[in-house]
């Protein structure tokens, strides 16, 4: 992740649509029938792309192609399971992209010297503990689905087609609060708001039902765990190493 600075930052760059999501809801505020202020938007969307940067996950593609091209016959020998290979490689890259990051947010409150804001510690802390399980939870899920590359050779399709869900529902694309109370309730019990917009909102201060959180995504947690954990074994037992 060191060696390739150039191309990581480049990733990092191709995470700014909240910013470009950003400019059209701030023209739409101007009516002011949303309930939310410019400077709201701004932050949320900043809170957003911040958010971003640490649930990015890509392990389908990996693990796909370890087990198309017979890879994953190389992991089966070391005493560790594949899944923390992949895991503390997406810390690994955490860690290498943060010092852009921080440049960046700084670059952005240059350019709207008007949000700019410090955390509370209890926002910060919270904020540290929600993303870190929210990127565990997006983790898993892509995880799960990565299993089905022992039946076919596009799992990766599966994520794609989970991604349209995952971008109108997580809040990338805008705040929950702008969308009808009835849908916004039940889609507080799926998996995608606490993905982005959860995290994002508690980052700028505003207030959450924090435990419904933790308990909505604790569950989804054990469920894809679970089902991962069974796809796995039944995957494993028909693995021929192809291309090895």
């Amino acid at each position: 992740m060191l060696e390739y600075r150039a191309e990581l930052f480049i990733w990092v760059l191709s995470n700014s649509l909240p910013f470009i999501l950003m400019g059209a809801w701030l023209k739409a505020s101007e009516n002011g029938g949303f309930g939310i202020t410019s400077l709201e938007f701004i932050r949320y969307f900043l809170a957003v792309f911040i958010v971003r940067q640490f649930n990015i996950v890509w392990v389908i593609w990996d693990f796909e192609k370890e087990l198309l091209s017979g890879q994953l016959s190389h992991r089966l020998l070391q005493p560790i399971d594949p899944f923390w290979h992949h895991f503390v490689g997406h810390i690994a890259e955490r860690c290498a992209r943060l010092p852009m990051l921080v440049g960046l947010i700084a670059l952005f409150f240059v350019i709207y010297p008007q949000s700019f804001w410090i955390p509370s510690w209890a926002d910060g802390v919270v904020t540290i503990l929600i993303v870190a399980i929210a990127f565990t939870l997006r983790f898993l899920i892509q995880y799960t689905f990565g299993m089905f590359a022992f039946w076919t050779e596009r799992a990766s399709a599966i994520e794609q087609l989970w991604f349209l869900a995952y971008i109108f529902l997580s809040g990338i694309i805008a705040p929950l609060e702008v969308f009808p109370l009835l849908v916004r309730e039940i889609v507080m019990w799926t998996p995608f708001p606490y993905m982005v917009y959860f995290p994002a909102t508690i980052l700028i201060g505003k207030d959450v039902n924090f435990w419904q959180g933790i308990g909505v995504m604790a569950g989804w947690m054990v469920v894809f765990f679970v089902f991962s954990r069974w796809l796995w074994r039944k995957g494993i037992k028909q693995y021929s190493g192809m291309g090895a």
